[in-house]
């Protein structure tokens, strides 16, 4: 499989072509998946928590007396069946949503995602990038001369670049990581992928094997 690559003006400077073992793996969407809704929910807190009728403030003595009062005998104003009591079987901070994730399985989703890409013509290579200062103008006027159409966009770099990653930051549509730091979440929730020739020499070592 060959890609077009792109210079820095959105003029095509040349072909490169992909790994098999990466970009053309054959593409399961029960595995990418299995895969996605696992790690949503390893990264899933447990915010919700209710009292229990031990936890709720108050209540320490007998709100009246057992007998003689007409009314049902009550023994706490903690009491589940009292408004302002405890919950029963209420959610609690205790709950664990994290599952184990397989790492053979893990890595076959996140190269079937890449395949997903490259076959849908949704990768584009670009041979460098770089810029001289931090300019957010300067990432949106490049990114218009590429086949991208200013869609969600991941920038695959192949080392650090604070002045592209800090020009990057103010724009919601884009998002910048390294080739090395893949995940599957991130290639799941942009539609494009712009990879620079070093990125991707880095990310096929990465992944190879």
């Amino acid at each position: 499989m060959k890609v077009r690559v792109y210079n820095q003006e959105g003029k095509e400077v040349g072909e490169q072509e992909l790994s098999p073992n990466i970009f053309a793996v054959e593409v399961k969407p029960w595995v990418i998946h299995q895969i996605m809704t696992t790690l949503s929910a390893n990264l899933r807190q447990p915010l919700a928590h209710t009292k229990t009728k031990g936890e709720v403030r108050g209540g320490g003595r007998k709100p009246w007396r057992q007998k003689g009062t007409g009314r049902a005998r009550a023994g706490s104003i903690r009491s589940p069946l009292w408004r302002g009591g405890g919950v029963i079987f209420g959610p609690r901070q205790e709950r664990v949503f994290k599952r184990k994730i397989n790492k053979k399985m893990k890595r076959k989703a996140l190269l079937m995602s890449l395949s997903d890409k490259a076959k849908n013509n949704k990768l584009v290579l670009i041979d460098k990038l770089e810029l001289a200062e931090i300019k957010t103008k300067e990432i949106l006027k490049f990114l218009k001369k590429l086949p991208i159409k200013e869609k969600k966009t991941l920038i695959i770099l192949g080392e650090t670049n604070k002045n592209i990653i800090r020009s990057s930051a103010n724009i919601p549509f884009v998002k910048v990581t390294l080739a090395n730091n893949l995940n599957i979440i991130d290639l799941l929730n942009y539609k494009y992928l712009l990879i620079t020739l070093k990125g991707l020499e880095i990310l096929e070592k990465t992944y190879k094997r």
